[in-house]
């Protein structure tokens, strides 16, 4: 049986079977205990006593006088005696008078191939110290005589007679019932028993089973994200609903795969064409950035050719500065158009979140400013270190610009459960003018007349280029740039 809905089931019914034949045996162990029945017997034995010493006080006696009659009528005590024991099965009776012996007799449920009309010789003895005893005390006497296989019961009440010497006697016995009750009662526990460590052990093997099976899931789904995050194709485990899990998960790989596959593409497609649409507005700018060098260069050459040998020296080196920002320019403008390649690799990521704070620490010592870092968790990651190295020194380098003398920047890095890696950049200078908000990562978008507008731009390459993202967030007072990327620990 695969299906583990069938096991469970079949258990079920089992256990309710089991529970079952449990009250079934407890019930007949009720029923046919020896105290139980001695008890019945012992009641049903007595009532008829009553019932026979009734009839002969209502019939015997007339309805005018009180007084019992002289002499017993043995015609009549006879006749109430089948009458009375006809209506108590096993049971038989007399009458008793002290002198003059069992006066009556009766067995009319006697199961026997005949009519039974003698007092049992044996139990004449007991039957004849009952009925003096009650007919003495004038009340209702009962003895039990218990035995290996079965038990006497007697009863005698006192009957109306002027001497006080009159009794009717009830008799019967417990049959050998219970005895063979209990063989069958140790019988139906023995079987019942064997039932419960059956179902216990079957039971057991069908969790131990199933946990087995969940088990080499859990390690086929570690180890694959020990090997790189892919999603694994799990192995059926023969248990029907496991296996519909099994075949669930795996139909979602694929989907997942494709859906990764084409998302991954969808990225370097929008990556292409962030870049190519930036080209069209860099146009202007990268014309306005060399325009203004070239000019400047072109000015002070032609006042060198004017001026005395002497002054020239200035004049070189002002041209000399203009050709290092052209240099810088292009330098940006080519990490900025060509595509970012990758090489990630497993990163202390405390150590280097402090080298990122000490590459920036000489210009944040010159412009008084305090640089905080914030970092206990996760202790590893997985990026290119030098791809994000460039993007952090540029997050870092202008939140230093930004701030205030005296004020703090704060880099500080968390995990969430979603899987992600957040690096944030913290000032508390007076934020991002909102005019500038729409445009911010778009090449040459500066507020400062000294800056070029790619900083933030190659930022948010490298982060596209991880799948993730560079967002800006205003803080009151400052700016937060918060670059979210996918994150692994190994």
């Amino acid at each position: 049986m695969k299906s583990l809905r069938g096991q469970l089931i079949f258990f079920w019914m089992l256990l309710f079977a089991m529970c079952a034949a449990l009250a079934v045996v407890m019930l007949t162990l009720y029923r046919s205990s020896a105290g139980v029945q001695v008890s019945a017997a012992r009641a049903a034995t007595e009532q008829s006593c009553r019932a026979i010493a009734a009839r002969y006080t209502k019939s015997a006696t007339p309805s005018s006088s009180s007084l019992a009659p002289a002499r017993p009528q043995v015609d009549l005590l006879q006749v109430l005696l089948q009458l009375v024991l006809i209506e108590a099965p096993h049971v038989e009776g007399g009458v008793w008078q002290a002198g003059g012996g069992h006066l009556a007799y009766a067995y009319p449920t006697y199961e026997g191939g005949g009519v039974k009309r003698d007092v049992p010789a044996a139990e004449q003895p007991l039957i004849a110290e009952v009925a003096q005893l009650a007919a003495r005390t004038q009340q209702l006497q009962t003895d039990v005589v218990r035995g290996s296989r079965e038990a006497l019961i007697v009863a005698a009440c006192p009957l109306a007679a002027p001497g006080n010497d009159l009794a009717a006697w009830t008799m019967t016995r417990t049959t050998g019932g219970a005895l063979a009750a209990q063989d069958s009662l140790r019988t139906g526990l023995g079987v019942l028993l064997l039932l419960v460590l059956a179902s216990g052990l079957w039971l057991g093997f069908i969790l131990l089973r199933g946990l087995r099976h969940v088990q080499r899931l859990e390690d086929r789904l570690a180890r694959s994200d020990a090997d790189g995050g892919a999603m694994p194709e799990l192995p059926r485990t023969g248990v029907r609903e496991l296996d519909r899990i099994v075949d669930g998960f795996n139909h979602y790989r694929v989907r997942f795969e494709e859906a990764r596959a084409r998302l991954r593409e969808a990225a370097q497609q929008r990556s292409r064409d962030q870049r190519l649409a930036a080209l069209g507005r860099m146009t202007g700018g990268i014309a306005h950035e060399i325009r203004n060098p070239i000019a400047t260069m072109r000015l002070k050459a032609e006042n060198a050719l004017a001026a005395a040998p002497g002054k020239q020296g200035d004049a070189l080196r002002v041209i000399v500065g203009q050709i290092d920002r052209l240099d810088g320019l292009v330098q940006s403008l080519l990490a900025l158009v060509q595509p970012v390649t990758l090489a990630p690799v497993q990163v202390d990521l405390h150590h280097w979140l402090e080298e990122r704070i000490v590459a920036v620490s000489g210009r944040a010592g010159a412009a008084d400013v305090r640089l905080v870092l914030q970092h206990d968790e996760p202790p590893q990651a997985v990026f290119d270190p030098v791809h994000l190295a460039r993007a952090v020194d540029n997050l870092l380098d202008n939140a230093v610009r930004h701030a205030p003398r005296g004020g703090q920047v704060t880099l500080s890095a968390s995990a969430n459960e979603a899987r992600a890696l957040f690096i944030r950049v913290d000032d508390d200078g007076g934020g991002v003018p909102e005019a500038l908000q729409a445009s911010l990562f778009e090449p040459f978008a500066t507020g400062r007349a000294d800056g070029t507008g790619l900083g933030l731009a190659l930022a948010r390459e490298v982060a596209l280029a991880h799948g993730g993202d560079l967002r800006h967030a205003a803080l009151e007072p400052g700016t937060r740039f918060e670059l979210e990327l996918p994150w692994r620990a190994s």
